[in-house]
């Protein structure tokens, strides 16, 4: 049984009779099998499966621990234990309440959220202080609903952004409005989730009798109001301080640094023998993580006897000089790949890497970058592929229309319920069969100077502006080429949806769909716009050279997308699979390049963490943003206690195409590997200035 097979540690931790209570569990302690051993607990005990709630910050990892349940009591009872990440648990609650929850992705959400943002003239702006745009507003909105608990929006921004008060009131209504088409709509996003599932807790009996937390270090006040508001009879929480790095998303390390505060009568149960990582690579981190303030004691165990290789420092003289040779040193490793790690902070960092393992022929898979299917191109297709089978998709219709020059989200939004107005309530009838005696299909703006609404669409345009544009009669008739904003060039646009939509009707193949997409004149137009974009220097000229790459690697995208539809014969079925399941796709063999964020709860026989110089890791642009030094310590200590076996720490001394001189990371001198010299007395009176700025 679970139980049998723990140390007294976890097995006391495991089996406690409080009602509250917080396991510190650090890297590599066993946390999984002591939280697999409270459920074994909790079922000997009489609890049934179904009053038991594990939440986790992963689905994968409610998968895992279920299904080690499932070993000993059987897949039946192991599935009745309700598991997931809280807005997968807050998801399936409130479905069973409300069958017409739509559930849509935040880039969806944001592109209508610019929608409703792009309306606004903000007047009378101080050249000091310019507002938000629509895409940081939508992120700091979500930021405050997972962490203010008491105020409103307006009165948020006045009191953490002082400077921008002028706009707080349109901020404001741009929320409002926003937060009414979501209601519309029948939206949802991520936090409303959460939101939604809270006030349910409030009001509806969920029946637990134990609510288990894993990561507890990364529960954000949002989060935390939701345990509150369930209230179970019973509580155990498992983190570890050490590894809060999730500040950024809104983790707020001061949860579970106040639990026996907040719960007098806790039981706190600290693990300490440590099973994954050499007595070496352990002494390494701890030296390191010592430097943060102790929230709970705590003193680690090694366990893992013999002989072992110490914690080697690579350092190179110029940046991509350690890209090829630590790449060189995967080749000639005598760990399998797939049990080899590369660990950065900075997603360009990845770049380098990935370049010099190709180039020697090494497969590798990437988390914590841009996806295949993360690329603009590759969503502008599924884009237009999702049109095609649900036209009432109106986030699918602007983001593709965001591409034409000239045309944003709102004029997007302006121009999609116009081709419903004109259609009677479908976009390609209002394409192809519009009502031509309909004068002004488009909506009429709502006016309030205060709030930052003014009227710019005061009169209808012509239509015989594009008549040199070859466009035939029929589409000529359509009411909504009076836009009045409409250009020639977005005009052209509208005209090549036209016949790409015309062109796809009655295809029943996905491959065939896929090509026709991907060669029509619409989707050259957007190749062009990205491969631009991607081009363009500092000095706003186009690199032709560059530009040619980069619509290479959108015709190679290109040939994989269409690749991947061959084996589908239903529309589908082939979007399911390559929306809802792309990161089952991008899965493959070889060494493993994560990000720190990506790479917590893993483990690997060889990790690499690489460009350890200051300014990179820690990443000092993060710390004035809001990070801190501390936050940083902990990705550190995140990053090196992966490693199992071997572990380099590898820093450059020079960047020759920045041509910028590198100080090794004060982590390095922390660690003892480069000797404290005038460099680090630097780096740590940098820090203490910080500090004096910030206690003024």
């Amino acid at each position: 049984m679970p139980l049998s097979r723990l140390n007294k540690e976890q097995y006391n931790a495991a089996s406690s009779e409080d009602h509250q209570n917080l396991i510190i569990a650090s890297a590599g302690t066993g946390k999984t099998s002591t939280i697999v051993g409270r459920i074994a607990h909790l079922l000997n005990s009489g609890v049934k499966p179904n009053e038991i709630l594990l939440l986790t910050f992963t689905n994968k990892a409610a998968a895992e621990m279920v299904s080690r349940v499932a070993e000993y009591f059987g897949k039946d009872v192991a599935g009745k234990i309700d598991a997931g990440t809280f807005h997968a648990v807050s998801y399936r609650w409130l479905k069973k309440f409300d069958k017409k929850v739509v559930l849509k992705q935040q880039r969806e959400l944001k592109t209508l959220f610019r929608s409703v943002f792009e309306k606004r003239t903000f007047m009378n702006i101080d050249a000091e202080v310019q507002p938000y745009g629509g895409n940081y507003l939508y992120d700091l909105y979500s930021f405050y609903q997972n962490t203010e608990l008491t105020q409103d929006f307006e009165n948020w921004i006045i009191d953490n952004y002082p400077e921008h008060e002028l706009f707080a009131l349109i901020y404001a209504d741009v929320v409002d409005e926003f937060e009414k088409l979501k209601q519309e709509y029948g939206f949802v996003n991520f936090n409303d989730l959460l939101l939604n599932f809270r006030d349910m807790c409030k009001t509806k009996e969920l029946g637990y009798k134990e609510v288990l937390v894993d990561e507890y270090q990364d529960t954000n006040a949002l989060q935390g109001t939701i345990i509150d508001a369930m209230n179970p009879p019973s509580l155990f929480c498992v983190g570890d301080y050490d590894q809060s790095i999730y500040a950024f998303n809104g983790a707020d390390i001061t949860i579970i640094g106040s639990f026996n505060k907040k719960f007098p009568d806790a039981k706190v149960h600290t693990l300490t023998k440590n099973y994954r990582s050499s007595p070496l690579i352990l002494s390494l981190a701890s030296k390191v993580i010592e430097h943060n303030e102790r929230i709970y004691p705590k003193q680690l165990e090694v366990t893992r006897k013999g002989e072992f290789e110490n914690p080697k420092l690579l350092a190179y003289d110029e940046l991509f000089d350690q890209y090829h040779a630590i790449a060189t040193k995967i080749r000639d490793s005598m760990t399998p790949h797939e049990d080899i790690a590369v660990i950065f902070r900075n997603n360009s960092t990845a770049d380098g890497i990935e370049v010099g393992l190709r180039e020697l022929g090494i497969a590798c898979k990437r988390k914590g970058g841009t996806s295949f299917f993360d690329a603009r191109e590759v969503k502008a297709v599924l884009d237009l592929y999702t049109l095609l089978i649900n036209e009432s998709d109106m986030m699918a219709f602007i983001h593709v229309f965001e591409f034409a020059r000239g045309i944003g989200s709102a004029m997007a939004k302006e121009m999609y319920l116009a081709l419903k107005n004109v259609g009677a309530g479908s976009i390609f009838h209002g394409l192809y069969a519009p009502d031509e005696s309909m004068s002004n299909p488009f909506e009429k703006r709502k006016l309030n100077h205060q709030l930052g609404l003014f009227d710019d669409f005061l009169e209808l345009g012509a239509v015989g502006k594009f008549a040199k544009l070859g466009f035939e009669a029929k589409f000529m008739k359509n009411p909504v080429l009076k836009h009045p904003k409409l250009t020639k060039d977005s005009a052209t646009f509208l005209h090549n949806f036209y016949v790409l939509f015309r062109a796809l009707k009655g295809i029943k193949q996905p491959k065939t769909i896929v090509k026709k997409i991907y060669e029509s004149e619409l989707f050259r137009y957007i190749s062009d716009v990205l491969s631009t974009k991607r081009a363009t220097l500092k000095d706003s000229t186009v690199d032709e050279k560059q530009k040619s790459e980069s619509l290479t690697k959108i015709k190679r995208k290109m040939l994989l997308l269409e690749e991947l539809s061959h084996p589908y014969d239903n529309h589908e079925r082939f979007l399911n699979a390559m929306i809802l399941g792309s990161s089952d796709l991008t899965q493959g063999e070889g060494v493993n390049l994560l990000s720190v964020h990506a790479s917590k709860g893993l483990e690997y026989k060889e990790v690499y963490v690489i460009d350890l110089m200051d300014g990179r890791f820690p990443n000092r642009k993060l710390m004035q943003r809001g990070g801190s030094l501390d936050e940083e310590r902990r990705l550190f200590y995140v990053a090196v206690t992966r490693a199992k076996d071997i572990l380099y720490l590898s820093y450059a001394k020079y960047d020759k195409i920045k041509k910028t001189n590198f100080v090794a990371s004060q982590f390095l001198y922390e660690a003892g590997l480069v000797a404290k010299d005038e460099n680090y007395r630097a780096l740590v009176q940098k820090e203490l200035d910080k500090l004096d700025e910030d206690g003024a």
